[in-house]
């Protein structure tokens, strides 16, 4: 899961960041609010989590251009603005939801959680599944048939990201910015890497092969002899 985070404040950017990364999921950190507005209009995201108070634009600015623009990427505001007109605004201008802080970090995880839930647009439930495997969002158990297989974080986000896209071809520049974000260009074959620890997990020991290679284009999750 990738998520843009909007935060003027480089020690609370950099505790959010680190939080969000050690739970797997990919973050594009920037402080202002053209900046943000670039990015979300460059790459794809399954979140923003939007300050209001920006340099350049505030993040009920940026909110507003972007739903202008047709970006429907779900938007977390987060803000000391607390009275309930701020919070009005705030959702007036196209947030999907308010947090005020300061605020518990499990409960801007359990925010998190229910937007990209609500917006998941392949209308996927907590739990995926694909042929003998399956994944649980909430408990983040990975099973093979029977057998249970002990991921990393970012070996959890690989494996979501391909059951969110099965029998897809998927580049590795597509994976990469997805379960690595922007810094992804900064390690030229972690792709390749992860994908292996991924198939000595789930396919050593299997006759049927789930993860596959599409030589000269990327992997895809497939049950195809």
């Amino acid at each position: 899961m990738r998520i843009l985070l909007v935060e003027d404040e480089e020690n609370v950017s950099a505790f959010i960041q680190q939080g969000l990364t050690e739970e797997g999921f990919a973050v594009d950190a920037v402080g202002d609010g053209e900046t943000a507005l670039d990015f979300a209009q460059t790459y794809e995201y399954d979140l923003i989590l939007l300050d209001v108070l920006l340099p350049k634009m505030d993040g009920r600015q940026v909110s507003r251009a972007l739903r202008q623009r047709g970006i429907a990427t779900p938007i977390l505001m987060l803000t000391a603005l607390d009275a309930v007109k701020d919070r009005v605004d705030g959702l007036d201008s196209g947030a999907d939801d308010y947090l005020v802080k300061p605020f518990a970090y499990q409960e801007l995880l359990a925010r998190i959680r229910a937007r990209t839930r609500a917006f998941d647009r392949t209308g996927n439930p907590d739990e995926l599944a694909f042929a003998d495997l399956s994944l649980n969002r909430l408990t983040r158990q990975v099973k093979r048939g029977e057998q249970s297989a002990e991921l990393t974080s970012k070996e959890f986000a690989l494996l979501e990201f391909f059951l969110l896209h099965p029998e897809q071809v998927l580049s590795r520049t597509q994976i990469g910015e997805h379960v690595w974000g922007y810094d992804f260009y900064n390690h030229s074959n972690i792709v390749d890497v992860y994908v292996g620890y991924l198939r000595r997990k789930l396919d050593d020991g299997h006759t049927a092969q789930l993860i596959r290679t599409v030589r000269g284009a990327g992997y895809k999750l497939s049950a195809e002899e």
